[in-house]
């Protein structure tokens, strides 16, 4: 891949399921603040999990055509850029800040924890390993996974929507057991690689964003703006889904749908276009979005 011009904001779906109206809600907002702000907007289908089908990706691109949204190039498909995300495993490597883990799941939610860390987060198990045990655990028939050795326990990133936000670091993996990059490496090295300086998304990917930033502050990446948008939600005040009814513009249309999603950011508007131009990120909703099925 080359790297082209800076500037632009994205949507990254993944091909696992017909996007919804949360998704979509998503998607027009990251495309508003990337017209917005003279931005270019790009589409990036993030391919890398076994459940990914290229029919689901071609329909969430029918989709969000349909509404309107259009982008600056050909979609990326993370599965084409595996030697970009091994170059820089290795490079990290070279530097002293890869380790191998042979940890499950169970272990890792089993293991004794810093009281601030949150549930999930890497206890360090196999950070310093001594080289009889690590030849010990490979002898064990189990691949390890990838981590990253951070060396600082919380960062700090600013959000157009939350203002400043610290979360935790711990040494997140880079690459799975399977051999598959994990997505807080793909993410960061697609955006770095795209020229994307703006990144737009559900706020329940806040906590993963000091992370990220810490990656690639790490690969000396200019940091992007991050707006995390407030989720939508179904009528028992979870997380908006597919099994929810009515839900993905082939139940809606697409005419319905749009109107329905400009209703919801209080900008009633015929189309994308007119959307824009009414476009204020200061009056964004600040709360989630509930979703009455039609």
């Amino acid at each position: 891949m080359t790297r082209p011009a800076p500037g632009a904001g994205r949507f990254a779906p993944s091909p696992s399921a017909d996007l919804h109206i949360g998704n979509l809600r998503t998607a027009v907002l990251a495309w508003l603040f990337a017209r917005s702000s003279g931005r270019r907007f790009l589409l990036r289908i993030e391919d890398l999990d076994d459940r990914a089908h290229d029919d689901v990706a071609r329909r969430q691109l029918a989709d969000l055509a349909a509404i309107g949204i259009t982008w600056d190039d050909e979609p990326q498909w993370q599965s084409h850029h595996r030697d970009c995300y091994d170059t820089v495993v290795h490079a990290l490597s070279a530097r002293g800040l890869v380790y191998e883990c042979y940890c499950s799941r169970k272990d890792i939610l089993s293991a004794p924890r810093a009281p601030h860390a949150p549930e999930g987060a890497y206890p360090g198990t196999c950070r310093e390993l001594t080289e009889p045990e690590r030849t010990a655990r490979r002898e064990s028939g189990r691949p390890p996974a990838l981590r990253l050795r951070a060396d600082v326990s919380e960062f700090t990133v600013t959000d157009l929507v939350h203002g400043s936000y610290t979360g935790v670091v711990d040494d997140f993996v880079l690459r799975r057991g399977d051999g598959v990059p994990a997505y807080n490496l793909a993410v960061v090295v697609d955006d770095a690689v795209s020229g994307v300086d703006q990144v737009v998304r559900g706020d329940d990917l806040l906590s993963s964003s000091p992370r990220q930033a810490y990656l690639g502050a790490l690969l000396d990446y200019p940091p992007p703006v991050y707006a995390h948008v407030p989720l939508v939600l179904n009528p028992e005040g979870k997380r908006l889904a597919k099994r929810d009814g009515a839900v993905t513009l082939a139940e809606l249309g697409a005419l319905r749908a749009f109107s329905v999603l400009s209703d919801s950011l209080g900008w009633p508007s015929a189309n994308i276009t007119e959307l824009l131009g009414q476009f204020d990120p200061t009056r964004l909703p600040r709360a989630p979005w509930t979703y009455q099925p039609v």
